[in-house]
């Protein structure tokens, strides 16, 4: 019925129109004429719980920025109603904090749909029928309890945006992602992954990805692959090693690597011009470093693990790996000893000359002595 005013929640309206129902048969029965059915009653009251609702829904619409958005805040709605096709129009869903339970699976009649907002809901899984929004930009499902990811997800192509953080249990994506070829921006934190998903590696317009709060214990070695990278989360993983590959990273300007297990930072990394920021913050590192302090206006403003850490780390890790300079030993020469000259000279070569070395001089061992150097041969 259109243009009926709801308040309250359903169950409160569906009792209210029960009530009236049953009036009505009375007052029908007492006028002598035949009462209608109980499944005609039945349907009386699942059409106006519909009407209810929509007429709830309705009142979530809203106009942003030129698109129709359906938004619904900290409202209990565990199960969404089929009556909500009736919005077909709707471009951007923003549901959160409703302990919605799943994506319903006329989801796939959006085909309007840009933005697909559910973070923060408590949804266990993703239909197939997500393949088919063909127009979908963004999907954002933080916050809830999936642990499987549908491959049907692939079909979304002109995906540009996806979050999928704080899931917990999702430790895996299907390969089929890898078609996702324009997203730009993913979020895969605080999950469950040991390892880089090769299918995220060959997303080939990507330059966010936030893989913090995982069990990562390495990086692939073609890492190099993701071109476009240009922000990397690895924070509090497991990572004890970096892959040389990394500084082919020409695009990547922001790395965060801190609390992880690094003992070590590859000296390629120096050649990583457009890295702008790094953190290495709480690694067992096998090289300790410190930096010098610097203040500006009395606030330390340096930051202690950051590029010029890594730089000086480097640095130093390399004074430390060169060989010390040889120091040739000496020998205390008895008084009046003769040493011969040019002691270094194989034999058979030349016939040495000696010298007169006077007493408690201090000889170098294995010393080269020119030609023609005034000595006392005898």
């Amino acid at each position: 019925m259109v243009g009926v005013a709801a308040c309250g929640s359903v169950s409160s309206i569906k009792a209210l129109w029960e009530t009236r129902i049953q009036r009505r048969r009375q007052e029908e029965e007492q006028r002598g004429r035949p009462s209608r059915g109980g499944a005609t009653g039945r349907l009386s009251v699942q059409v106006w719980e519909d009407q209810a609702v929509l007429a709830r829904l309705r009142e979530k619409l809203q106009t942003e920025d030129g698109r129709l958005v359906l938004r619904i805040e900290q409202e209990e709605w565990k199960n969404l109603p089929a009556c909500l096709v009736r919005f077909v129009q709707v471009q951007e869903w923003q549901i959160h904090r409703t302990g919605l339970l799943k994506v319903p699976p006329f989801i796939c009649s959006f085909q309007n749909l840009l933005v697909l907002d559910l973070s923060r809901n408590a949804i266990t899984e993703i239909p197939q029928q997500i393949g088919k929004l063909t127009r979908l930009r963004e999907l954002l499902l933080s916050y809830n309890r999936i642990r499987v990811v549908p491959e049907e997800l692939g079909g979304c192509e002109i995906l540009e945006r996806l979050e999928l953080a704080m899931n917990r249990d999702l430790k895996e994506l299907p390969d089929q992602l890898r078609k996702l070829v324009r997203l730009q921006h993913l979020d895969l934190s605080m999950n469950d992954f040991v390892s880089l998903p090769d299918c995220v590696v060959a997303l080939p317009a990507l330059q966010w990805l936030d893989m913090g709060g995982n069990r990562l214990q390495q990086l692939p070695d073609d890492i190099h692959r993701m071109q476009m990278l240009q922000t990397l989360w690895l924070q509090r993983n497991e990572l004890q090693i970096l892959p040389e590959n990394i500084s082919r990273m020409s695009r990547l300007d922001t790395l965060v690597l801190s609390s992880n297990r690094l003992r070590d930072i590859p000296s390629l990394m120096e050649d990583m011009t457009n890295l702008r920021f790094v953190n290495f913050r709480d690694n067992p590192l096998i090289v300790d470093v410190s930096l010098p302090l610097r203040t500006e206006d009395g606030e330390d403003d340096r930051e202690m693990f950051g590029r010029d850490f890594m730089l000086t780390y480097i640095q130093e890790k390399r004074r430390r790996a060169e060989p010390p300079p040889l120091v040739p030993p000496v020998l205390m020469v008895p008084p009046g000893l003769m040493v011969p000259l040019g002691l270094m000279v194989p034999p058979g070569l030349m016939v040495p000359p000696v010298l007169m070395v006077p007493p408690g001089l201090m000889v170098p061992l294995g010393l080269m002595v020119p030609p023609g150097l005034d000595s006392n041969p005898y």
